[in-house]
């Protein structure tokens, strides 16, 4: 199949629709969750330690609440409004209250250092901040330098408010109290900003992606379809990555349009606290990194009690980071659970692509199934992507060739928020920073990150496909693969292993385990037993920071 050409075909003029023009909007997904599916549930681990379970319905309502008491304090459309905040019932309220009404919610990543959050405070211009009882102190430190904010709100009742010195601050069921549970949604421009989300980058100042109702709406349509995530009313989500990151992938747009229950973890990021909810309430989809898929099969493989059960699970859909093998086969394997892979950016809405388990997979042999689990899978409808080399030229879907990937459609950025000359946006396409190949069928595979691909010699080697072989040892938990310093080569892979917990290795075991799988010159130089690797807020390995701890290793010890 040959690439798609690189510049956007012009616009043609043709005779006009004769179809309304009603605006797509992110109301209308509540909406329709709670006249289609008024009873279905939401339960969420609240801050106060406690099992919350609501409905569809009642959420509608207590978002309705919400708004009305935006309006009653003044907030007004195309305001920004921040959250700092787990995956809880609130903070659903929060995604339409806000939204709802034209304004502008931006979910921070509170995992950040102080001065980044207020970097991107300051940067959003946000005029109120919503705060889960977590982050109230993180807030404390920098409150007095944040000159537009004005009032705090922590998600919870006045039983559990706690004493601090943010300025103008109540709690969330005070603020909304008084308010009518119901309300005219207002018609808003569909091309309006809805939600801002800044990238979670490890260098420099995070970018912000602000994305419209009109792509949420398309973005949650194309969620619920069989291409992506294939959700009906008899699924149980459990979304794992956070609501302050990429929007939960979308989960908490998707689920009221295909009337599924939605379990909301808050801040139970263990693998005990997923596993009691997976057991508790029957959870048969999960989203999260492979990190978190890692942690629950640790716990289960070494803490679990019996008498807990997983077997609701049908598949974890798995994105930000490859998936490794290892993982694939261990999910299949001993828990009987589909490993989903899924691809996105911030930029990309985020959901872009994905391989579900379609009949026609599952007929394939175990191995090639497998190997195309360890892919991104396919575009689903309204997403274009293309391979370039370095001059911008479309290169071939093979499955060989190798370019950066650029995707387009309605739900990818088309500029960031509040910045100028990016030239990752260019002839009508996003270039996405990734390495990868195509083939003939439409599977796309990341063979890296631009920044991360090693060159050793002025040859590419793949620190992903490296990491993916060492995951299918028995004894490796994790591993890294880092390009550093060389005093021949520029740069070799260093490869840093964390182990299964009882379990040895040796240098020489994990050569001869390598051995035949890549080839000779892409072996790592050193092999590096260490207890942990670090990772950012969303489960990322933070590359760089080991790239700055190691870079010297090989001369050093040269």
């Amino acid at each position: 199949m040959n690439a798609v050409v690189a510049k956007q075909t012009p616009e043609l003029k043709g005779l006009d629709g004769q179809m309304m023009r009603t605006p797509l909007l992110i109301s209308s997904l509540l909406q329709h969750g709670a006249s289609r599916h008024p009873e279905q549930q939401i339960v969420s681990r609240a801050q106060e330690g406690t099992i919350h379970s609501y409905s569809y319905l009642d959420c509608a309502k207590r978002s309705a609440q919400l708004a009305n008491a935006l309006q009653a304090n003044g907030v007004a459309a195309g305001d920004r409004i921040a959250s700092l905040a787990w995956n809880t019932y609130r903070h659903m309220e929060l995604y339409y209250g806000v939204s709802g009404i034209g304004a502008v919610l931006h979910t921070v990543n509170p995992r950040l250092f102080g001065e980044q959050i207020q970097w991107m405070l300051e940067h959003a211009e946000d005029t109120w901040v919503f705060v889960d009882l977590d982050f109230v102190e993180l807030l404390e430190g920098i409150a007095d330098d944040l000159a537009n904010i004005k009032g705090f709100v922590v998600l919870t009742d006045a039983e559990h408010m706690p004493n601090t010195s943010l300025p103008n601050v109540q709690n969330y069921e005070d603020f909304i109290a008084t308010h009518a549970s119901h309300i005219e949604w207002p018609l808003i421009d569909e091309n309006a900003g809805a939600l801002l989300c800044y990238t979670s980058g490890t260098t420099g100042n995070p970018k912000g992606v602000l994305s419209s109702h009109r792509a949420m709406v398309l973005h949650a349509q194309a969620t619920v379809s069989a291409e992506l995530l294939d959700l009906r009313p008899d699924t149980v989500l459990m979304p794992m990555v956070a609501m302050y990151h990429a929007g939960a992938w979308g989960a908490p747009y998707a689920a009221p349009l295909a009337g599924c229950k939605l379990v909301l973890p808050g801040n139970g990021m263990s693998g005990a606290a997923m596993a009691e909810l997976i057991d508790k309430e029957k959870v048969t989809v999960g989203l999260g990194v492979p990190t978190i898929w890692l942690t629950l099969h640790t716990y289960l493989r070494d803490q679990a009690p019996k008498d807990l059960s997983v077997a609701s699970l049908q598949r974890v859909c798995v994105g930000g980071a490859a998936s490794p093998m290892g993982l694939v086969q261990t999910f299949a394997e001993q828990y009987n659970v589909y490993w989903q892979p899924i691809w996105g950016m911030t930029e990309t809405g985020p959901l872009a692509c994905s391989a579900p388990p379609t009949p026609q997979l599952m007929q394939r042999p175990t191995a090639e199934r497998y190997a195309i689990q360890t892919t991104a899978g396919r575009a689903c409808f309204g997403v274009q992507m293309q391979i370039v080399d370095a001059d911008g030229n479309a290169l071939p879907h093979d499955g060989e060739t190798s370019g950066e990937l650029r995707v387009r459609g309605p739900w990818i950025a088309s500029s960031y928020y509040r910045r100028d000359n990016d030239d990752c946006f260019a002839d009508g396409w996003l270039a996405t920073g990734d390495i990868a190949v195509i083939d003939a069928d439409g599977y796309m595979k990341v063979v890296d990150r631009k920044k991360d691909v090693i060159k050793s010699g002025g040859e590419w080697i793949s620190s992903l496909e490296i990491e993916n072989l060492v995951s299918q040892h028995k004894a490796v938990n994790e591993s890294c693969v880092i390009g550093v310093k060389h005093p021949k080569w520029d740069e070799r892979p260093l490869l840093l292993l964390v182990l299964n917990q009882g379990q040895q290795l040796t240098k020489e075991a994990v050569y001869e385990f390598l051995q035949g799988k890549i080839a000779k010159w892409w072996m790592p130089d050193d092999v590096v037993f260490v207890d942990s690797l670090p990772h950012t807020g969303t489960g990322k390995l933070v590359k760089n920071e080991l790239r700055r701890t190691y870079e010297n290793h090989l001369v050093a010890n040269d």
